[in-house]
């Protein structure tokens, strides 16, 4: 597999020089500052471009093109983003970048409860834990109707955690949920939370579901056009949060996208993080399943804990091998994905993956790295992903 790594652009504390040292060959980015629904202009990618190639580096993936909030709601400027969305894929091929990740999750991209939380050999890992983000829904955000999704015991849970909160911690905790992991181009307030969530009353899982079909009906025709792949990233965490519904949080999601709008263009971005969550997740059935459709690779750990509901579970970001998801036969299942591809004569064989997240190790600890994504950590991980698929390939 093409071996690449996140940056999040100059202000990232990884530099690109560095990333010759880490070994790398390309590189997972995106235009972070402009929001959603605004087109990428040619002049901005090929700057983009020209620095990263300059590192002597490859752009392999965009991550992401944003899907704008008008978009997965058809709210009323819905063409006008259609047509920058569409332009922006224009601009992303006429730079010869042809794989774009982008995710479907209504208004929050990624949620977690705790940006690090201190690990038992003394590094630092990103949490969820359901009671804190009751608390922030019922007591902090107090969404309308928020009681509903939780029973008495998990609101009495979540009652007690909220008041043993100081006020720093309240702040710190709503933050956390409220600005997302690095790489979000929605920048919110709880006000914004707030008044989006509004424009889903209306909108059940079957709605979402037909708004992404119309979505992909758009863009995927001109994606053929272009030659190029785009790959959904799934729900994180792969179940419901704010009374919102996810639409792609299992294999039968997939399937079901996949097959509706069928096209080589239409594919998956395969997260082992976001997917390993739930307890029945199965790595190897998806790959087997849906392989030739899986445009870009996110490996990474999870590690499931108690949970006051067994349906949402408590999590933390394992170390690559140490998690719920078998990465060893994981990787052996997309490297035999990868010989299959390359034996058929397909251009894109070779699949793009990032070692994905990690734990602050070493260097990494006291805020030297942006949350998720650390250099140590995600080195170690890379390492270790390595070691399976030169195993493999011996």
């Amino acid at each position: 597999m093409k071996q690449c790594w996140r940056w999040f652009g100059p202000h990232d504390p990884v530099k690109l020089y560095q990333l010759h040292q880490v070994g790398v060959t390309g590189v997972v980015t995106a235009l972070h500052d402009i929001p959603p629904g605004i087109t990428w202009s040619d002049a901005q990618i090929k700057a983009r471009k020209c620095v990263i190639e300059s590192a002597g580096l490859d752009w392999t993936v965009v991550e992401s093109l944003p899907v704008s909030e008008t978009i997965k709601t058809k709210g009323a400027d819905y063409q006008s983003h259609i047509s920058a969305y569409k332009s922006s894929m224009r601009a992303l091929s006429n730079s010869g970048i042809s794989t774009i990740c982008y995710n479907f999750m209504p208004i929050l991209d990624w949620t977690r409860t705790e940006l690090r939380t201190k690990q038992p050999h003394g590094g630092t890992a990103m949490s969820f834990d359901l009671v804190k983000f009751a608390a922030f829904d019922l007591h902090i955000l107090r969404r309308k109707n928020a009681k509903q999704d939780y029973d008495d015991q998990l609101q009495e849970a979540a009652k007690f955690a909220f008041d043993g909160m100081s006020s720093e911690e309240k702040q710190t905790l709503m933050t956390t949920i409220i600005m997302g992991l690095p790489g979000a181009n929605d920048h919110w307030e709880l006000e914004d939370v707030q008044s989006c969530l509004e424009s889903y009353d209306d909108i059940d899982a079957q709605r979402l579901r037909q708004n992404f079909i119309d979505f992909l009906s758009e863009i995927i025709p001109l994606a053929e056009d272009l030659g190029l792949r785009m790959c959904c990233h799934p729900d994180d965490p792969p179940f419901n949060l704010l009374g919102l519904p996810r639409i792609m949080s299992k294999l039968s999601d997939y399937e079901a996208i996949l097959n509706t709008v069928n096209s080589p263009s239409n594919g998956a971005t395969f997260c082992t993080g976001s997917l390993g969550v739930s307890e029945t997740f199965d790595p190897v059935e998806f790959i087997n399943k849906l392989g030739s459709k899986i445009h870009f690779v996110h490996l990474r750990n999870t590690k499931r804990t108690a949970s006051i509901d067994s349906h949402r579970p408590n999590f933390f970001e394992a170390a690559h091998l140490e998690g719920d998801t078998d990465m060893v036969k994981t990787v052996q299942a997309l490297m035999k994905e990868q010989g299959r591809r390359k034996a058929e004569g397909r251009l894109d064989w070779e699949i793009p993956m990032r070692p994905d997240h990690g734990q602050e190790l070493l260097s990494d600890i006291g805020g030297h790295s942006l949350p998720g994504y650390p250099l140590i950590g995600r080195m170690r991980g890379l390492a270790e992903l390595r070691g399976i698929m030169a195993a493999h390939n011996s």
